[in-house]
């Protein structure tokens, strides 16, 4: 998965249209990041990875580019 590919699947998750956000996006400014969300992103990363994202990992990130970067860690 790239980049584009990472936040188009955040963009479902948090359901917002892709050009909505970007790797800049802070969590915290998006009010459909809550722990579904954080639920549908682990089991995206596990599906497209094979890897199990930790919870203090999703805990320091504050930003999509975070998330992202975790993403693009896993595989």
């Amino acid at each position: 998965m790239n980049d584009q590919d990472i936040i188009n699947a955040l963009a479902e998750i948090l359901e917002v249209d892709a050009s909505e956000i970007s790797s800049s996006t802070a969590l915290d400014t998006l009010d459909t990041w809550d722990s579904l969300a954080t639920i549908s992103f682990i089991a995206l990363v596990d599906e497209k990875t094979g890897h199990v994202l930790a919870g203090d990992d999703l805990q320091k990130a504050k930003t999509i580019g975070d998330l992202v970067a975790l993403a693009k860690a896993g595989a």
